[in-house]
């Protein structure tokens, strides 16, 4: 009867032992600015996805303030807590290689997410995942060249000029320009993401008295800031055609009103999904592409409501 109830208080500790090693798995994450809106989707997005893992996942996240040196060492400080895995949302992405140095050294596995390093060969046990800026560019733009007809002046809101988005997405715009020599870029300015300063740009460039058909924004917040300026300045609706980018709650209520004419959407919890999955595949040694790439979608007039009821689920 001893040994039977031995053996029992051995396998239950046992169960207990692997229960516990298995709930025990802490992920660091460091986001490059906690207070962007899309970044904060993406954000609750692995918060939840994490919270659906039945095994047990805890997320330790950072603000890295658009601090590099802070975001450095908030992974140090990671590695030294000995997380499972860590995951990044890069503050520069030119400035990335000391933290994949750091994590590969130290041997914990390391995700970069949303925004691709610039270093495309990135080390074994490195692995992005994000979404081609290029796209996003290029159908934002294509969209608008029809729309208008292939002529008209257009001016450009740039996001973060650290930011590689920023670059490619910008990038993506101009190859689409390339075939329409009747589309002449009049302005282009960084608003770093932001719907205050998306205003601001525009309202300068109205009060400059220039006149422009289309403004081409890097993301949602800044486009929506041009459509606040351009109706503060009695400019009939739909008059400018205005794009952006990411496809936010507020950028889908934009374009169903008409406030913007399109916008491409990056999809929040496809990216968070493929980020906490990838580190929980490399922290098991399952095999993972070294790049996981979330296709954009363009968000039109015609079928916002789908995105709408998507991201409302």
């Amino acid at each position: 009867m001893d040994t039977k109830i031995r053996f029992a208080s051995l396998a239950l500790s046992l169960l207990f032992a692997s229960g516990a090693a298995m709930a025990d798995l802490r992920i660091g994450v460091s986001m490059s600015q906690f207070d962007d809106t899309w970044l904060t989707y993406l954000r609750e997005n692995m918060d939840k996805k994490a919270q659906s893992i039945p095994e047990g996942v805890k997320l330790q996240f950072e603000d890295a303030r658009s601090d590099v040196v802070k975001q450095l060492s908030q992974v140090e400080s990671f590695i030294s807590q000995k997380v499972d895995a860590i995951v990044v949302n890069p503050v520069d992405t030119a400035a990335t290689r000391k933290i994949t140095e750091a994590a590969v050294k130290a041997g914990i596995p390391l995700v970069y997410v949303n925004r691709r390093p610039d270093d495309l060969n990135l080390p074994k046990g490195v692995v992005s995942v994000a979404s081609n800026d290029l796209e996003a560019g290029q159908m934002q733009m294509q969209y608008l060249a029809d729309k208008l007809g292939g002529k008209g002046e257009i001016v450009i809101l740039l996001g973060d000029l650290a930011n590689n988005s920023t670059a490619n997405r910008t990038k993506g715009v101009k190859e689409v320009l390339a075939k329409y020599p009747n589309i002449k870029i009049d302005q282009e300015q960084t608003g770093v993401w932001l719907r205050n300063k998306g205003m601001d740009l525009t309202n300068d460039w109205l009060t400059q008295g220039r006149k422009f058909d289309a403004v081409v924004s890097n993301n949602d917040e800044m486009a929506i800031g041009a459509s606040m300026a351009l109706k503060q300045a009695g400019v009939e609706k739909g008059s400018v055609l205005i794009a952006g980018v990411d496809g936010t709650p507020d950028g889908l209520r934009a374009v169903e009103k008409g406030d913007m004419t399109v916008s491409v959407f990056q999809d929040a919890k496809g990216q968070a999904d493929g980020s906490i999955d990838t580190a929980m595949k490399m922290i098991k040694k399952e095999p993972v592409e070294a790049v996981v790439w979330v296709p954009y979608r363009l968000i039109t007039p015609q079928n916002v409501k789908d995105f709408k009821q998507a991201s409302s689920q």
